[in-house]
């Protein structure tokens, strides 16, 4: 093992102390209950089933599941680098959720002065967290904790800004977070590792191999995710139909994308095996690209096709696109999140802008205008009278056709992609900064580096191949 010092030893605690110290204060001065969660709101006409918490507390559990021990086993499949994979996934999730409270409930919760917490807070905050775990896994190995913190930092910001925009001006429908959270994240992530590019990893690194444990604990991550992918995507759906078509096109997509993940590994491996990184990877694309549609009246077998695409896509950006971007255009994507989240994405984008120009009231019904809100007649419409008659408490809309509603969710694309890429580069001129103690080429995908390691944590696997007559088994 090597012997140095991370100049960690001052830098991270200061940093880590005043961010708490800040967080107190803000919370202190800016945070308060919401009607939900708040004592003086309660009487005994209150009925306590009637709470929000038991609607959306079973899914803030389903993606907790997923930030800390989903990615946080995914991120851990280099053979040396176990510690930094799920730890640094444990610090900068902490640090994010805390931090996006404040910021988002300053665009999406506050009113009177006050952000007012609830449980959706925290699914919105763990949503926020996904983002920068996801962009993450773009420079994982290659960064100091520190680092990762600052990335946060600005991150979580420039990612609440953009969601707010879009949300309130250009009005998509965007129920499982491909264009906000998948296509943000994927984005971001690339403009860091562009600007953090490093010349002496171009041909790869001595380290950067996994291991028989790494990877079988990599392999548990995704299973995490793929078994609390439905609620994922569905936490944020309207309560009834929309969340339950959400649940369904979410594991059928899953199964699609496994299982073509399983068939492609077998053909593009020339001794016909099966990759351990296509299993930790692909076999998620399904929850991604069914994300855009993912409430709407797409149909089963759309779901599964979506599933198939996403698959297929993934795993060719996978075996030619990361090393042509690595090579041709200086992006060492380290996790491939531009296979997982931003093809994907892509595609999901696609099928999301097929799924509202064909939506009508023929199948829909009067539903149409609860789920696509932005379609829903003006105020004063006599049409908004008559749904308003079916459908008690139908909001009035904007009168959008559903080619304008189309057009919207191509601008908020775009719109996306660039203001992600350029929040990226600007972070990434930040984090190298030589005071934010990044780790040397050498000590890149080593845990060496930040821990205190057991003496054998480098030591080479040995296991014995041959098997005594006596022992073998006819």
């Amino acid at each position: 093992m090597k012997s140095g010092t991370t100049g960690l030893r001052l830098k991270l605690p200061t940093f880590v102390l005043i961010a708490q110290v800040a967080f107190v204060v803000l919370y202190a001065a800016f945070v308060t209950y919401d009607d939900q969660s708040d004592a003086k709101f309660q009487n005994n006409e209150s009925n306590p089933m009637d709470n929000a918490v038991y609607k959306d507390y079973p899914f803030f559990a389903d993606i907790q599941v997923m930030i800390f021990l989903g990615f946080g086993c995914l991120l851990a499949f280099f053979r040396l680098y176990g510690f930094g994979g799920m730890v640094f996934n444990f610090l900068v999730a902490t640090f994010s959720i805390q931090w996006a409270i404040l910021v988002q409930g300053y665009f999406q919760f506050s009113h009177d002065g006050k952000i007012h917490l609830g449980v959706m807070n925290l699914i919105n905050a763990e949503f926020a967290c996904a983002v920068v775990l996801i962009s993450v896994g773009a420079v994982l190995g290659k960064t100091s904790p520190l680092q990762l913190l600052v990335m946060a930092l600005l991150e979580v910001p420039i990612f609440a800004v953009t969601e707010w925009a879009v949300l309130e001006y250009l009005r998509i429908n965007d129920a499982g977070g491909s264009i906000l959270i998948h296509i943000f994240a994927c984005y971001f992530g690339l403009g860091v590792t562009f600007v953090l590019y490093r010349p002496a990893l171009k041909e790869g690194h001595a380290k950067e191999t996994t291991g028989y444990q790494s990877d079988m604990l990599s392999v548990m991550g995704t299973l995490f995710l793929w078994v609390f992918w439905p609620s994922f995507n569905s936490a944020l759906t309207l309560k009834g139909d929309d969340q339950h078509r959400a649940i369904i096109h979410t594991f059928i997509g899953l199964c699609a994308s496994t299982l073509t993940a399983f068939a492609l590994s077998a053909m593009l491996n020339k001794n016909g095996k099966l990759s351990m990184a296509d299993v930790q990877n692909v076999t998620l694309a399904g929850g991604v690209t069914v994300g855009a549609s993912v409430d709407m009246m797409i149909s089963p077998a759309a779901a599964y096709a979506l599933g198939m695409m996403g698959c297929t896509a993934c795993m060719i950006g996978y075996k030619y696109l990361s090393p042509l971007l690595a090579r041709r255009f200086r992006i060492q994507d380290q996790c491939g999140i531009h296979n997982l989240h931003g093809l994907t994405g892509l595609i999901s984008c696609a099928a999301g802008i097929c799924a509202i120009l064909t939506a009508s009231e023929d199948v829909y019904g009067p539903s149409l205008y609860e789920i696509f809100t932005h379609r829903a007649p003006v105020e004063g419409d006599p049409k908004l009278l008559d749904l308003q008659v079916l459908i008690p408490g139908l909001q009035p809309g904007l009168g959008r056709t559903a080619r304008e509603q189309a057009l919207f969710q191509v601008a908020a694309l775009f719109s996306t992609i660039a203001v992600s890429a350029l929040g990226g580069v600007l972070t990434g001129l930040v984090l190298k900064l030589p005071m934010l103690a990044p780790p040397s080429d050498d000590m890149c995908f080593d845990d060496d580096w930040f821990f205190e390691v057991p003496p054998d944590y480098d030591s080479p696997v040995k296991v014995q191949h041959s098997v005594s007559g006596e022992d073998s088994v006819v």
